[in-house]
């Protein structure tokens, strides 16, 4: 006589997740961006009667409407909506699992996903991993771009492995070891400061005109922040995406701008817009590796977390 699985008591409903399957919220993904079921039913090659039971039954299935049917085609539910965003989560997901499994059979023994700063990825990442990669030929990783709160929030939600970033509060119970620091200072054409002293308070920097960078990046709220506590504010004329637009928009004479000086001296291509080092406290900042836990991260993780964490000096001659 068959015997019940021994975590589902006799009689008991299945887990909700076992009502579900990846070919239903396949098919309602298609229908969603198609707008119904008919073109849903043309785009995955598959009959329309057949499309139709299976949104009948993933309906059942949830316990709720997911499509309101009209006379052209079909609307999301408020459900519908949330099922949308889950099933390309999950279909996701999914994907990104049948390629690592096949990275594995090729013979990459693991990856590594990583989102950092842009200051993080300008400054220091692309001789640490490559000195790291040279080591360890079969990892892949995995490195995007992101503003420092967003790698926190990718670490916190496990769409990172880890981060690194400036932390400029407190980091949601996320763990952080030092990685690098960083020294702004104010970039600005010789039109403007003709003899650059060897620093200055960004308080004297507020009446220019400042090209800046996206408003959520650690740089624009210290920045913000600074002038704030100044009373007045930053004169932002221009935002730019990356720190060589930024150089070339000071160099065109459209203002000042701040940055990191080593991003300055490797993103620069004109050697006359000054750069001048910021006395405030603020300028000199911590940039941290950050994980929810360190210590639980898969071990081809904890060994980039480790190369990254030794000081620059031993880093560097780890080859």
């Amino acid at each position: 006589m068959n015997q019940p699985l021994p975590n589902r008591p006799p009689g008991s409903a299945p887990h909700p997740a076992r009502r579900l399957d990846l070919t239903s919220l396949a098919l309602f993904v298609a229908v969603a961006e198609e707008g119904g079921i008919a073109r849903a039913a043309e785009r995955e090659a598959i009959a329309v009667s057949a499309v139709s039971k299976r949104m009948t039954e993933l309906e059942a299935a949830v316990g709720t409407a997911l499509l309101e049917r009209q006379g052209r085609g079909v609307r999301l539910t408020s459900a519908g909506h949330s099922l949308l965003q889950h099933a390309r989560s999950v279909l996701h997901g999914v994907e990104k699992l049948h390629s690592d499994l096949r990275e594995y059979a090729q013979g990459v023994r693991g990856s590594v996903r990583v989102h950092a700063s842009m200051s993080a990825i300008v400054q220091f990442l692309p001789e640490d991993l490559g000195r790291f990669v040279r080591t360890h030929e079969q990892v892949r990783i995995d490195l995007e771009e992101h503003l420092s709160s967003e790698v926190e929030r990718a670490v916190t939600e496990g769409a990172a492995d880890f981060g690194i970033c400036n932390l400029g509060h407190a980091a949601g119970g996320l763990q952080s070891r030092p990685y690098r620091c960083d020294q702004l200072a104010l970039i600005a054409p010789p039109a403007l400061i003709r003899k650059a002293p060897r620093s200055i308070d960004f308080a004297d920097t507020l009446g220019f005109d400042h090209v800046g960078l996206n408003a959520g990046s650690s740089i624009a709220l210290a920045m913000h922040q600074a002038a704030a506590q100044c009373g007045q504010t930053v004169r932002l004329r221009f935002r730019v995406t990356g720190l060589d637009a930024m150089c070339r928009m000071i160099a065109g004479g459209l203002g000042v701008g701040v940055m990191p000086v080593r991003a300055f001296e490797l993103v620069h291509g004109r050697s006359d817009l000054r750069c001048i080092p910021l006395r405030d406290a603020w300028a000199t900042r911590q940039i941290s590796l950050v994980a929810r836990d360190f210590d639980s991260l898969p071990a081809t993780a904890r060994a980039l977390v480790d190369h990254l964490a030794q000081p620059p000096a031993a880093t560097a001659g780890s080859l």
